[in-house]
């Protein structure tokens, strides 16, 4: 409180702060003011029913119409004459508070009544005609404009431009007001717009409605109607203060991150307009101004009521004793407040010497991460206070995270029963329970009921339990989204089998590496050196992958590029160290030498020491459950995953002079392995193939496979091979796989493929199928298939396959195509086959 108080006199004694009647966004069903970055604006394209809060909840109300009608012009007594004017508005309430006819004076049309005035026939008195190039476009409409000075932006101006009276229809609540008597006094402004316009009528001034494209501005919180108003209030003079936080992002001194949100920030800050920072609530820091009574608007700022008696005395030239106050009961806007906190939260205005420390060891800050719906409401005036009050910014970089939608992209809403409580993610919940969550709330029935057919059709059977983790996980990898995050539960339930998958790959090392294994505490500097005997190409190959996910998972952070981070992540324990090098060290696990499962052991436990340190920011529960369990972690190890060092990043103080951490860093850095990489690369790509001759001739489930590899042509090839029969066997999912010399010979009843130039890979068949049988399968196969392309030929040999449209044509060719490739392969298939009957 004493924060706000401060920020608010220092503000107004540097003139940034001032107290005018000016018009400001009035919501109704709040009853109070709202900045212009409350205000939502829906557009519509025309004549619209709808509902209006403070109103009868039976009736809805027209909105997108213009409505014209006419004003009779005055003679020179004042009184109405038989000449008219005709003017049109879509808000015809506000024709109440018309002050003024403005015409351009260029308009021919209406050159004769320069001058002149018209009769209001409510109000029954005279208003002038008045003279605005800049206002009335001569050839919209009449091209003659009602003026309502106190309801709308651009009428509040040319009213102050010609000196015309502002003359406000409207009460706190939205019901008109006295101003034209009964009876309009009282009734609520859109009941108004229908008993005027039947007046009208009456009164043979209507002319025509119609419908009309218009735009609704809409309060954010509650959903009502917004009304320009007229009311006195607190403002803030921000056009210094905004030029000098949009240069900070110019000059570079401020960093945007993701850095499209630039543009956001420029075109907030380059139409900046003065900030209403009064709010009619009954909750908030009260304003400290207060007013004289008995004087015609004789306001003083003070931090306490004494202060500004002090200076009213002083001003008014009367004894403090005399002066009798009264404070302003309205409240600040909460985001006033919210904009000291990066200082006023250490010890900003606190007397002491702890709380000066505390200010200057944490102000200004590092990095703000928020949402970027809010850049202008917080972001944008924590940099304008600080640069104001403290002459400093207060944080270095903003990190502006994306929205959350639902996986259709729409925004989360009661309404449509798709808003999603983190908790019921966590924990799961069933379809019933999220039926439940809707009752209770402010949703009439009928919205209910919608609410709980999309949630029927979102979640038909629940939400599965996903886990903080994976709720984490999923949402860091949804940021490439950039501004929003169109959330899809399936993704996060498939992120909870991701961390099952770390705790299968944990139990699947702990089994082979027994409780009283102890890491070798110089194993990455050795690998590094060479020094580590009988490490295999697998070993090599995953600690080079390791290597790379530790700079990838740097660099990926230093950028804020969380996705990148998850997805290095997933990619590196499912694909690399689960798929691949776990299935290929099973074989050494089981009957390698002493040597060379030791170097396997050391390697899987800094993989999955190294990765689990790396993973923990952005699943941090799993990883620190699982690094605890780790066998054999040094007794200088760190108390808790959260404070250990970071792989491959730069020590931060904590570990700055941590030889072991230096060492393990260097380390880590040098990891990587051109030649493993290599050997690895050429062995699941004839893997691969292997698989897939398999699976062409529908036998990838017989684990009795055997393979012959044999190279042509490629020395460097022929020699990584030569040292990959047990790898190609198991990444291969045969039982043996043999490589051949250049000049062997090829056994009879062998597949075929060729998965490289330099490479063939060839599948012994005898003894796995009977040729006879697979063809008559292929036989009864082919003959379905080719009924099916000769249908499809068919239509596309058709006239009338000229007059399909585009799309159509594209599809129908795309499965000629497809079907032509399956009947190839069937009888491609088929020759094979006879060909082995005949040997």
């Amino acid at each position: 409180s004493r924060c706000v108080t401060e920020a608010f006199v220092k503000m107004y004694e540097d003139g940034l702060i001032y107290r005018d009647t000016r018009l400001v966004n009035w919501s109704h069903a709040l009853n109070t003011a709202l900045s212009d970055i409350e205000v939502d604006h829906e557009t519509i394209s025309g004549l619209t029913l709808r509902s209006v809060k403070g109103h009868d909840a039976s009736k809805k109300y027209e909105f997108g119409t213009l409505t014209s009608f006419a004003y009779k012009i005055c003679d020179e007594d004042g009184n109405p004459t038989d000449e008219e004017i005709v003017v049109a508005t879509t808000r015809l309430e506000t024709m109440l508070g018309d002050t003024a006819v403005a015409i351009n004076p260029d308009d021919d049309r209406y050159k004769h009544l320069h001058g002149k005035k018209v009769f209001h026939p409510f109000r029954k008195c005279s208003i002038p005609i008045i003279l605005d190039d800049e206002l009335v476009d001569m050839s919209f409409g009449t091209g003659a404009v009602k003026i309502t000075p106190a309801h709308d932006p651009n009428d509040f101006k040319c009213g102050r431009k010609h000196g015309l009276e502002e003359i406000s229809i409207l009460n706190d609540n939205g019901s008109i007001n006295g101003i034209c008597g009964a009876p309009y006094e009282g009734m609520m402004r859109f009941d108004a717009r229908y008993f005027i316009e039947d007046e009208l009528k009456k009164l043979g001034l209507f002319r025509d409605k119609k419908s009309h494209e218009m735009v609704i501005p809409i309060c954010s919180r509650s959903g009502d109607v917004i009304e320009p108003r007229l009311v006195p209030q607190w403002w803030v003079a921000t056009e210094t203060m905004a030029r000098a936080a949009l240069n900070a992002v110019k000059d570079g001194e401020l960093k945007l991150v993701p850095d499209f949100h630039g543009k956001t920030w420029e075109r907030w800050l380059e139409n900046s307009q003065d900030w209403c920072i009064s709010r009619q609530l009954w909750w908030g820091h009260r304003i400290p101004a207060f007013k004289v009574v008995g004087e015609e608007d004789a306001w003083f700022v003070g931090r306490d009521e004494d202060e500004a008696r002090n200076k009213a005395a002083e001003k008014l030239g009367r004894d403090a004793a005399d002066i009798q106050l009264e404070q302003d009961p309205d409240v600040l806007d909460t985001w006033f407040s919210s904009g000291l906190f990066p200082f006023s939260t250490f010890g900003w205005m606190q007397e002491g010497e702890a709380a000066q420390k505390d200010l200057e060891a944490f102000f200004p800050g590092t990095l703000l991460e928020t949402g970027h719906d809010i850049i202008f409401f917080w972001v944008a005036r924590m940099v304008m206070m600080s640069l104001t009050l403290m002459k400093k910014l207060p944080f270095e970089t903003v990190y502006l995270h994306a929205m959350v939608r639902d996986k259709y992209g729409r925004k989360m809403s009661k309404s449509l029963g798709n808003v999603l409580d983190p908790i019921q993610v966590m924990e799961g919940v069933t379809l019933e329970q999220l039926h439940e969550s809707l009752i209770g709330g402010n949703l009439p029935e009928l919205e209910i009921e919608r609410a709980k057919e999309g949630q029927k059709l979102d979640y038909p059977e629940g939400i599965p339990e996903c886990g903080a983790d994976a709720l984490r996980f999923g949402l860091l990898a949804y940021t490439q989204q950039g501004r929003d995050v169109n959330l899809d539960i399936n993704r996060v339930a498939a992120y909870r089998r991701f961390c099952n998958k770390l705790w299968q790959v944990t139990n699947f090392m702990m089994l082979n590496i027994g409780d009283d294994f102890s890491p070798s505490a110089t194993f990455l500097t050795d690998v590094v050196a060479r020094n580590v005997p009988e490490l295999g190409f697998r070993d090599r190959w995953i600690l080079s992958r390791l290597g790379a996910l530790a700079t990838a998972c740097n660099d990926f952070m230093a950028g804020y590029e969380f996705a990148g981070v998850t997805n290095a992540l997933y990619r590196f324990y499912l694909e690399e160290l689960c798929d691949v090098y776990v299935e290929a060290v099973k074989p050494v696990m089981r009957n390698g030498s002493d040597a060379a499962k030791s170097a396997a052991q050391n390697t899987l436990w800094y993989c999955l020491d190294v990765a689990l340190r790396l993973m923990h920011p952005v699943m941090p529960f799993v990883t620190e459950e699982l690094w605890q369990r780790l066998p054999g972690r040094p007794e200088a190890a760190a108390p808790s995953i959260m404070v250990a060092h970071y792989p491959g990043a730069t020590p931060v103080a904590l570990h700055a002079d941590d030889a072991a951490v230096q060492a393990e860093t260097e380390a880590i850095r040098k990891l990587a392995d051109k030649e493993a990489e290599e050997y690895l690369a050429l062995v699941t790509m004839v893997a691969g193939g292997m698989r897939s001759l398999a699976a062409d001739f529908g036998v990838s489930s017989n684990r009795n496979l055997e393979f012959i590899v044999k190279v042509s042509g490629d020395d460097r090839k022929q020699q990584l091979l030569d040292l990959a029969a047990t790898d190609l066997a198991v990444l291969g999912r045969a039982k043996q796989a043999t490589l051949l010399p250049s000049d062997g010979s090829i056994p009879e009843g062998c597949a075929a493929g060729l998965p490289d130039p330099a490479v063939q890979i060839f599948l012994k068949l005898e003894g796995i199928i009977d040729p006879a049988k697979e063809i008559e399968k292929l036989e009864k196969q082919l003959k379905k298939v080719q009924e099916g392309l000769d249908k499809l030929n068919k239509r596309y040999n058709s006239d009338n396959f000229a007059k399909m449209k585009p799309e159509a044509q594209e599809k129908l060719k795309g499965d000629v195509e497809a079907e032509t490739t399956k009947v190839d392969s069937i009888k491609q298939q088929i020759t094979t086959f006879q060909a082995f009957l005949a040997k």
